[in-house]
Formats: C-alpha cells, structure tokens, sequence
C-alpha cells in the first residue's frame, strides 16, 4: 500500500518513480516537455504547495545520463540561465534559458522540499525532496534563404514588391509553407514548395510592416524568416478641428500607417514658431500606441489653449504631420443669438426717437385747422362784385 504522503508524477507518457514528500508539499504545476530550434528560449514552470511553502530548486542532467544530475542557478551558462522564484502561499518558479544550443539539451527537474532535514547531506534527497521532471530537445534550426529587407518610397508605388524565401536545409522534410504579416496568416499563401513567394502588386504605406515566411514540420516546431518592408508614415485620419467651450476637455488623435512604427510628437504652432507639449503640465496628456496617438487637454482655457495643433510622426524612413484646429468659445457663447437680436432692437428704438426729435414744426398738422381747401373771402367779394356790375347795365 502506498504510503498516504506519495507523490506518483505522470509526465508525457513517462512515469517517474514516486518520491515521499514532506509535511504535504506537492506540485500544482509541473514542467513540461518541450523541442525546441537552436537560437530559439524556452520556459519552464514549477508552483508547489505546503505549509511551511516547500523550498525549490532547478537540476539538470544531459540525455541518457539521469544519474549525473547538477544544480542550476542563476545566470549561469554565460547569463543564459535565468530562475525566478517568488514564495508566498505558494512556491512559484520559473526556469528560462536564452539562445539556446545543441548542448542545452537534456532532463530537467523541478524540486521542492518543506522538510527541515532537507538540506542534510546524511539523508537521501529521494525522500525529502519531490520531484518533476521535463526533456528538452534542442534541434538544429533550418536555413531559410529570404529577402532583404524593402524600403517603399512614391516613386516605387508602382511597382510590384516580391518577397521570397527558400528553405535550404532542415533536420527533417518540410510539411508546408505560408506568410505571415504582423503576426497574422495572410489567406491562401499555403503551399507545399520549399521556395515560397509573396507578391505585392501595388504597394503602398500600408502595405509595410513585418512579414515572415513560415514552415511546418511534423515531428518538430515551426521555422521562419523574417523580412521588413519599411515605409514612411503617412497620416490617415486625424481630426480638422475641434470647438468647445471654456472648462470643457478637448481630444485630438492622429492615425497613421508605415512601418517601423513611428515616434509621435505633439506641438502649437504659432505661425513660423512652435511649442513642444507634454505630459508635465498636468493639463495636457499624450498617449501613444504604435500607429496611433491622442491629445488631451482637460479644463479648456479661453485665453491660452485656442490655436493650431499639430501632430507630427516620425521613423527612420521620413516623417509626417497633420494640424488640427482648437476653437474655444466662452461660456456666454450660448447667449450671443438672444444678445444681438437685443441690441438690434435697442438701436432700432433709438433710430425712431432721433428720428422723431428732429422732425421740422411745420411738418406738424393742428388739429384745429379743417382737413379740406376752403373758400377765401377774396373769391366771395369777386362774386358780388359781378352782380352789381350787371344790374347797372
């Protein structure tokens, strides 16, 4: 009967002798095995659990020789090797090794122990320390021929760009091929040729970025190469201008595509003068990730924060900037309409009453006269005149 402290360790299909823990400690996660391609790192995993949290270390032993194990530290093999350990409620740690070789082959076993006889040299490490262990198989890594790295420029916008990559020599036959760009498959690009071929036809800014010609193989991992295509930023989306109000908060962005990714950088400008802005004011905030960057200012001022902003990116193709407009209005902006029908109507008012001053007396009509023409006393006089003219006769 096995005793009720075993451990029984099941990794990939082997099965390691079961070793005796101390006090409970016991793995939550084990290094697992893993083939690798010279140049290339791996990562190994080990957290284990006790009370007191079980000590850990890291072994090594080369292949077909498990009996020659050796305790790895840190920054050994040239600083290849690198072990981080934390201890909390558990122990958690992690093996890295870096540039890896031929050589770097081999087993390696996690241990841990929360036995205080652990570190006694009278007393066998079978019992007082469990154990997991995990093959690393390091492989010689194809040769990929590949294309030099492109640089688009505008006189080369209509030019077809042809990248290519031909696998050479490989520890095994190759299953197929594709392209990648920026970490994503290009659709339809699989083939089966050892010479593989992706053409652009029409290249432009947002044709560049990282390409890479992948090949799968069965029994080993994946090998690649890698070419650039480079361009200089050219801005696609931007905003023209931004208006608002006194105390609000204004946010301008720039988008651009080409590769390398550009280095932004935000000014105001003032005609052939301008000020570089940064994130020291405590008003103004840039954040900038790969192909895009943002302006935000928080707390508008009427006086100080109207004018021209500009964008600007650059990389080691070119540079380019795009401008955007900041409108600041005062709060009393909202009453401008109401304000000048207002002030219409008081001129318009003042308009008539000057009008009416100036206005001649005769142009005045006296109520008491009559409206209609009247008949004078000279046309009645010349009437009777002409009636004792006729009676004389």
């Amino acid at each position: 009967m096995m005793h009720p402290n075993a451990v029984m360790l099941v990794l990939l299909g082997k099965l390691v002798l079961p070793f005796v823990s101390a006090q409970n400690a016991g793995f939550v996660k084990s290094p697992m095995s893993e083939t690798k391609l010279t140049g290339d790192t791996f990562e190994l995993y080990c957290d284990v659990v006790g009370n007191p949290t079980p000590e850990i270390q890291w072994w090594y032993a080369e292949i077909n020789r498990a009996d020659s194990f050796k305790q790895l530290w840190d920054g050994a093999r040239k600083r290849r090797v690198s072990i981080n350990t934390a201890y909390g409620t558990n122990g958690v740690s992690v093996l890295g090794i870096t540039r890896l070789t031929l050589e770097d082959s081999g087993t390696y076993e996690c241990r841990a122990s929360n036995d205080p006889r652990r570190n006694d040299l009278r007393q066998n490490p079978a019992i007082t320390w469990i154990r997991a262990q995990a093959t690393i198989s390091v492989l010689q890594k194809p040769k990929i021929n590949a294309s030099d790295q492109v640089i688009l420029s505008a006189d080369s916008s209509s030019k077809p760009v042809i990248l290519q990559c031909n696998l050479t020599t490989a520890h095994t036959p190759h299953e197929e091929s594709f392209w990648m760009k920026n970490g994503q498959e290009i659709p339809n690009t699989r083939t089966d040729h050892r010479l593989t071929i992706y053409r652009i036809t029409k290249p432009r800014a947002d044709d560049s970025g990282e390409y890479m010609c992948v090949y799968t193989f069965s029994m080993a991992p994946n090998a690649n190469a890698t070419i650039e295509v480079k361009a200089k930023p050219d801005i696609i989306g931007h905003k023209r201008s931004e208006n608002k109000n006194e105390g609000e908060d204004a946010m301008m962005y720039c988008k651009s595509v080409g590769y390398p990714h550009p280095t932004w950088t935000w000014r105001k400008v003032d005609g052939t003068s301008y000020t570089d802005i940064d994130n020291s004011t405590g008003r103004f905030f840039i954040t900038s990730r790969d192909n895009y960057t943002e302006l935000n200012i928080i707390n508008l001022d009427l006086k100080t924060d109207p004018g021209v902003y500009q964008c600007n990116a650059s990389n080691v193709i070119g540079n380019t900037a795009e401008t955007t407009i900041l409108r600041v209005r005062s709060n009393l902006a909202p009453l401008w309409p109401f304000l000048g029908v207002l002030a219409e109507i008081l001129i318009l008012v003042v308009i008539i009453v000057v009008y009416e001053k100036r206005k001649k007396p005769d142009d005045f009509i006296d109520d008491d006269e009559p409206v209609g023409p009247m008949k004078t006393n000279s046309t009645n006089n010349h009437k009777d005149k002409n009636i004792r003219q006729r009676n004389t006769k």
